[in-house]
């Protein structure tokens, strides 16, 4: 099955239970205001460097503020040849509104 190249945050919450690597490509202040257990943190201008660290045998999923960030992040690791990532649509906002309302919102 092709992965798609975006999922809501329902089925991320469920990805992420299910083993996927939830990735936050946000700035470091942003993830101090808030972040959801389990994340892996690398702001999206460590992504170049940090292709030798990421899984290419599990599902990523890429997540920011609202989408806009991790949806580049997503295109950009799959044009590496990552062919498991999927963009995480509304990012963390959405996630805190309808996962997770003790989040932090900003």
């Amino acid at each position: 099955m092709e992965t798609p190249l975006e999922v809501d945050v329902t089925t991320a919450a469920r990805l992420q239970q299910e083993g996927a690597l939830l990735l936050d490509v946000r700035e470091p202040i942003e993830v101090a205001t808030c972040a959801i257990a389990g994340s892996r943190h690398i702001p999206m201008r460590q992504i170049p460097e940090s292709l030798p660290d990421l899984p290419r045998d599990r599902l990523i999923l890429v997540q920011c503020h609202h989408g806009g960030r991790s949806l580049r992040v997503t295109q950009f690791l799959r044009a590496n040849g990552f062919t498991q990532v999927s963009n995480v649509a509304g990012g963390i906002d959405a996630w805190a509104e309808q996962i997770d309302p003790t989040l932090a919102r900003y």
